[in-house]
């Protein structure tokens, strides 16, 4: 997708912490939404406007909870521990911590997925959360 690198192993992802997983999946979550909407053809300010209303925690909580019932036992397993991950400088005061815990979780599964390689899943599970 991004690199050349090799994956990494599945049991060595799994060892890293859920933040340092989810450090990579908001990225991963920012470039796949930037992506759709440079591919719609906007305009660069309606872009931006656009990304600021999907890469948030409130509508990352809610791209997660559309994934419920389409995560494999491996996938909810790395989701749930970022959904239980406590930042280290606490929830945002404008946050609410259910959308936080829950914006953690998906970041951690995509930064999961993207390190492992499994970029089709990403983009499987990303397809699921457009649906309307």
């Amino acid at each position: 997708m991004l690199g050349s690198e090799t994956p990494m192993d599945a049991g060595r992802a799994r060892l890293m912490g859920p933040l340092q997983l989810a450090y990579l999946g908001d990225t991963v979550w920012d470039m796949l939404v930037r992506t759709r909407l440079v591919r719609r053809g906007l305009n660069v300010q309606h872009m931006h406007r656009e990304a600021i209303a999907r890469v948030n925690a409130g509508a990352q909580a809610e791209a997660f909870r559309s994934l419920r019932g389409h995560l494999t036992e491996d996938e909810e397993g790395v989701a749930m521990r970022g959904r239980n991950a406590h930042p280290h400088h606490g929830v945002p005061k404008n946050q609410n911590p259910q959308d936080y815990a829950d914006a953690t979780a998906l970041e951690c599964l995509m930064g999961y997925l993207f390190i492992t390689g499994q970029e089709a899943r990403i983009g499987e599970l990303f397809e699921i959360t457009q649906e309307e």
